[in-house]
């Protein structure tokens, strides 16, 4: 072998290592938002004003909750479309325990923990019964919660005309609002519960027998069935987590409007598994991380304000987003690629 092929070995070895670190790279989507939001800034220098960083975390805070809980779901290879029904049936029903306009609680010192806890069994219950469709009656995860939303979407439309003659559930409390919109010396208030729930979904997956069983499903669940993996509860057990991640958020997105409706959240599914996929939690299983997907959520929201504040119609931000969501799974399947031949 002469010299020279040696060399042109050499540097194709060295940019096949390159790629591969850039591929795998933990980091690879935050630098990515840096990268974009100093290139945006010559075009919109508003951006990097507080009060458009202050509705960037505001958009930030309830999508990265469900997102949450969609990175259970994809570790374990599944997916989970009925997200955005339970935000919207959950939105309904505790607005319909708590309001002052007739609500089942109205006026009592129990109506706002009551009606979170509505709301919270709400998510559960969706999800535990997406759950045992999935794992005890063996239907594909895409069907059950496509089923789901649709059913459900359409349920709580008619929970509402149930309750009040409008479209929505008004005259929410004050201290319910406040978990949407109030602040602490600055502090958005849902920045804390996302921080909690950010943290606890960190520890379950980094520190526990469950996150080590998410995993391994994902990855191979004959394998972790033959290694003793109750795979039919692991995967119930993310579905109930998404369930109760989409509750969560369904609480801030309606302290945030001040009002409960049935079409809450109806226009962020993609969002919400673009976000996961861009952060680098893999379509495929096995993989995926919190940090991952807050890093996925930034991006997308920063895309989502730039272009908007950009003057871009919305037809034209919808077909950026997606091509931008389709390139980060085509990155997944490559990685995944790469991850076989290594």
């Amino acid at each position: 072998m002469t010299a020279t092929s040696l060399e042109t070995e050499a540097r194709s070895s060295g940019m096949r290592r390159f790629v591969r670190r850039v591929l795998f790279s933990e980091y690879l989507v935050l630098w990515l938002s840096v990268l974009y939001f100093l290139a945006v800034l010559p075009f919109v220098p508003q951006m990097a004003s507080v009060e458009v960083l202050r509705n960037i975390l505001s958009d930030m805070l309830p999508l990265l909750v469900v997102a949450i809980g969609q990175t259970f779901v994809l570790i374990v290879a599944g997916i989970d479309l009925s997200v955005t029904s339970i935000i919207a049936m959950a939105s309904v029903v505790g607005a319909s325990v708590m309001t002052g306009d007739g609500g089942y609680l109205a006026g009592s010192p129990l109506a706002v923990p009551a009606a979170m806890l509505a709301m919270v069994t709400v998510g559960l219950a969706i999800g535990a019964f997406n759950g045992f469709c999935i794992t005890r009656l063996g239907m594909p995860p895409f069907i059950v919660t496509l089923t789901t939303m649709m059913f459900f979407s359409g349920a709580a439309i008619w929970f509402t005309t149930f309750h009040t003659t409008t479209s929505s559930i008004a005259n929410l409390p004050h201290g319910f609002v406040v978990l949407g919109q109030g602040n602490i010396g600055g502090v958005p208030n849902s920045l804390w519960v996302v921080l909690a729930v950010g943290i606890l979904a960190h520890i379950v997956l980094a520190r526990t027998v469950l996150g080590r069983r998410l995993y391994a499903c994902g990855q191979n669940r004959r394998a972790a069935a033959v290694s003793g993996v109750p795979v039919r509860k692991v995967i119930a057990a993310a579905f109930l987590i998404s369930g109760a991640c989409a509750a969560v958020a369904s609480i801030l997105y309606t302290g945030r409007l001040q009002t409960g409706t049935p079409i809450l959240g109806q226009t962020i599914l993609l969002d919400i598994i673009g976000a996961v996929v861009i952060g680098g939690t893999s379509l495929f299983g096995g993989k995926g991380k919190v940090v991952w997907t807050v890093f996925g959520v930034l991006f997308l929201v920063l895309i989502d304000t730039s272009l908007k504040m950009l003057g871009l119609s919305l037809f034209s931000v919808f077909a950026i987003k997606g091509a931008v969501i389709l390139l980060a799974a085509v990155i997944d399947a490559v990685r995944t690629r790469f991850a076989a031949r290594i």
